[in-house]
């Protein structure tokens, strides 16, 4: 059930299942993070061990350490030396997994593009020193929110593994949705 965005934080228990669950369950979602508030509005899931594309799929690393639990936390790394993605690690303690945020609708105090990973981050001021934060408290954290857009899914962008699987999801007909 969707709430109002004044809504409570999202619980621990809500990223503790599948990411293929919480993908689309965030959706519509309200990504708050200080003064900055957007909704998201597409996200992707990646499973983890069973997942070659996740960064969990070779094990535990010092840089994937997040990935294996608890669930509710950022794991934010740099892509291609210039561009910070943002994921909420989902699954019960120790089964890596994670859902990637791939765009937001601006709600209140967002000035830059927010479709697509990078360009989100830097909307939303959220940078590395925000790998490991608690989303369950504190200034970034995500409420309950509502949708009134049917969700569409489809394969992830960019990755070539899994193209008949849905594993990412996003609100169809949103103009905030990423261009694949």
């Amino acid at each position: 059930m969707r709430r109002s965005p004044a809504t409570p934080i999202l619980a621990r228990d809500f990223y503790a299942r599948p990411a293929v669950e919480v993908a689309p369950d965030l959706l519509g979602c309200i990504l708050v993070h200080g003064p900055r508030a957007a909704r998201i509005v597409e996200a992707e899931a990646y499973p983890g061990l069973s997942d070659p594309a996740s960064h969990a799929y070779r094990g535990l690393t010092p840089r994937t350490r997040v990935l294996f639990g608890p669930p509710g936390h950022a794991y934010v790394y740099l892509i291609y030396g210039m561009h910070e993605c943002l994921n909420f690690v989902t699954q019960p303690d120790g089964e890596p997994g994670c859902v990637l945020i791939r765009a937001l609708e601006p709600l209140r105090g967002v000035k830059l593009p927010t479709h697509g990973p990078g360009r989100l981050t830097r909307a939303m001021a959220i940078t590395r020193h925000h790998y490991g934060a608690d989303l369950t408290r504190g200034r970034l954290r995500v409420h309950y929110g509502e949708r009134a857009e049917p969700i569409a899914a489809g394969p992830r962008i960019g990755i070539g593994l899994y193209p008949d699987l849905p594993l990412r999801f996003w609100l169809h007909g949103n103009p905030f949705v990423s261009r694949g």
